[in-house]
């Protein structure tokens, strides 16, 4: 017997949604494809996000009423743990964009194994990876 598998969903905890939301969809270009509701603008407990065959889930750890001032530091320190690499295939076109987005990037570098790589990190500390085979 096979399992048949169809993708994977990375969920991520983050501590701001609309912070999340304007840093995923608009400097990301991803669109929001569902949210829990009741939804007021970018604000949201849940939503799922969608750019060309990539999906991202977005989570917030605390009810609206409940969410402390100031994100949980032990928290925030475990996100360094987590990357998502991104297959891209014009990685130099994604580093002018981010830069162009006021986003604060170092230039693409050339992996050991032969790949061009981009890292990041997001609003919440999670490292975003952009590669592709370096030609």
């Amino acid at each position: 017997m096979s399992i048949e598998l169809r993708g994977v969903i990375t969920l991520l905890q983050v501590f701001d949604m609309p912070t999340s939301v304007r840093f995923y969809r608009d400097v990301l270009g991803f669109e929001i494809v569902q949210t829990t509701t009741p939804r007021e603008g970018d604000q949201f407990d849940w939503g799922l996000l969608r750019r060309d065959n990539v999906e991202v889930m977005l989570n917030t750890p605390y009810e609206r009423d409940e969410r402390p001032a100031q994100p949980d530091s032990a928290r925030v320190a475990a996100h360094r743990d987590t990357c998502l690499y991104f297959g891209c295939p014009d990685v130099d076109g994604a580093y002018r964009h981010l830069q162009s987005q006021g986003i604060d990037v170092e230039e693409p570098e050339i992996a050991p194994w032969g790949s061009k790589q981009l890292y990041l990190r997001d609003p919440d500390g999670y490292q975003l990876c952009f590669q592709w085979r370096a030609e």
